[in-house]
């Protein structure tokens, strides 16, 4: 199970940085275009990199209650049930599955546009 995290936590950050070079891409790209058409593509492009910034933070917000989930395992803290935990982890992991399908789809949205 451990090792099934850690390879979506990685595909995660691969995805992560791969759309963040898109943007920077795309961002490079409407600069390029005539003045008249750029305001468009600008709040578009504001609003993909608000998307890929509530995106990082959700991550950023499930790496941070796993890795206590974690630490309170390996320190024996009995403060909660185990099954109090296991309700926990599999939220955070579902948390860390839904931001990774939002990712992805803003991926494609990226690459279509």
């Amino acid at each position: 199970v451990s090792d099934e995290k850690k390879q979506m936590v990685a595909n995660v950050e691969k995805q992560l940085e791969e759309a963040r070079e898109l943007l920077e891409q795309m961002e490079l790209e409407v600069r390029e275009i005539p003045a008249q058409s750029r305001g468009m593509y600008s709040s578009r492009m504001r609003s993909y990199k608000q998307e890929m910034g509530k995106l990082e933070a959700d991550f950023k917000r499930s790496r941070i209650a796993y890795s206590d989930e974690v630490r309170n395992e390996l320190l024996g803290d009995d403060g909660n049930s185990s099954e109090n935990q296991r309700a926990h982890l599999l939220d955070n992991t579902e948390r860390l599955e839904r931001s990774s399908r939002r990712l992805e789809a803003g991926y494609q949205i990226a690459v279509e546009t």
